[in-house]
């Protein structure tokens, strides 16, 4: 190394180390604090990009993230289009095309609704429906068990929550009395099939309740689209309750394999989420292939036989937990999402670690995910999972434990 070189070298690490000092000292104390206690109590989180293992964590359920077919279709249609890239705007503005009005009708008419919205993501659609919708002297009944989107969107409306025991419906009918103060609406708000536990709302009851007491439900089917009902059309259509629920929202970015989100509801809700939710209004547009992509892969979940081949990895994997004794450590679950409780934050990681060694990527969930004291290991079942992965799985499983 010539001298000019390395006297260039010594000016290059000078300025590394000025920059990693500067930074340091300009991260804020109180949040530097906050990560070295999530260090300290084993629940720090860090970002995975190996995903070569056998698949039991994802939320592509039905694998359409890699159906070709799809992704053909998509491909094929979108060279019809200039915009091939991105959408150049809100949908307010320049970023509304007639294809994404044209899903849209499909969509309302798949879901048997009005009308249907397309939001960029599931996140972005119960922010924006929950933020919107709520006004100041109502109130909004949530299960405690909601997931951050709808907590975060409730957050933001104008109206007073309160949270109701998970699935308790009689929970339900107390905070109602105790809270409702006339004049006022009353929104219920559930999610089909929960998150993390993978159970479903008892929502015949929960409709019940609400059409007595002229309140407005609302139905999160994430984990229920494209797993529940005919096509996949989610667990308020397998149940026959699409009438009696309010708005419905539906994620794209789970078994329908894509990204987006569509809220269904009546012709009135779209009209004022189109004025009134900040996350549709305020952003750009979703680009016409994920449009493309939503329409080809509702248009191949009324054809597929992923569905039937979910249904029966679900059944083989709950019958294997039977035969193994697995069961009681399991939360019961009719879904795709099958969890096993261990409480123990160190056990956790380390069995997980165990089984993702073998070869099996199954996630450890931790608090603030769940709450502490309910860790748990998060089986997510797939059409395209084998039985002989599944029993060596929980065979593995089974010897950790």
């Amino acid at each position: 190394m010539g001298r000019l070189e390395s006297l260039q070298h010594k000016k290059a690490i000078s300025k590394l180390g000025f920059f990693l000092y500067f930074s340091h000292m300009n991260f804020p104390g109180k949040l530097n604090n906050k990560l070295i206690k999530r260090k300290i109590s084993n629940h720090f989180r860090a970002l995975d990009s190996h995903h070569e293992l056998i698949d039991f964590s994802s939320n592509d359920y039905l694998g359409f993230s890699k159906n070709a077919h799809i992704s053909l279709n998509a491909s094929l249609t979108l060279t019809q289009f200039p915009h091939l890239n991105g959408s150049t705007g809100s949908r307010l503005l320049s970023g509304n095309h007639w294809l994404h009005e044209e899903v849209e009708n499909e969509l309302a008419l798949f879901f048997n609704a009005s009308s249907a919205l397309i939001f960029n993501s599931g996140y972005d659609a119960n922010v924006g429906l929950l933020s919107a919708v709520p006004q100041h002297g109502d109130i909004v009944l949530f299960d405690e068990l909601c997931h951050a989107s709808i907590r975060d969107g409730i957050r933001l409306s104008h109206a007073k929550a309160y949270s109701f025991k998970h699935n308790d419906v009689n929970d339900l009918v107390k905070k109602y009395a105790n809270t409702y103060i006339s004049g006022g609406t009353a929104y219920v708000v559930a999610e089909s099939v929960y998150s993390m536990d993978g159970d479903a709302a008892p929502l015949k009851s929960i409709v019940d309740f609400c059409k007595k007491n002229a309140c407005y439900l609302i139905v999160d089917e994430a984990h229920a689209t494209g797993v529940f009902g005919e096509f996949g059309k989610g667990m308020t259509a397998e149940l026959g309750l699409e009438t009696g629920v309010f708005a419905r929202v539906h994620t794209f970015g789970k078994a329908v394999g894509c990204h987006g989100a569509v809220v269904v509801g009546p012709k009135e809700l779209k009209d004022y989420l189109v004025n009134y939710a900040h996350s549709f209004i305020y952003t750009t547009s979703l680009p016409l292939h994920s449009i493309l992509t939503i329409k080809y892969a509702i248009k191949e979940l009324q054809s597929t036989a992923e569905l039937n081949k979910l249904e029966t990895n679900i059944a083989f994997f709950r019958n294997e937990l039977q035969a193994l004794g697995l069961k009681k450590i399991f939360i019961d679950s009719e879904s795709a999402i099958q969890s096993c409780l261990i409480p123990n934050v160190s056990k956790i990681k380390e069995i997980g670690q165990n089984i993702r060694l073998q070869g099996y990527d199954v996630k450890a969930i931790l608090s603030p995910t769940v709450p502490e004291g309910k860790e748990r290991l998060r089986f997510c079942i797939h059409s395209y999972n084998s039985a002989i992965e599944m029993k060596a799985c929980l065979r593995l499983l089974s010897a950790l434990v």
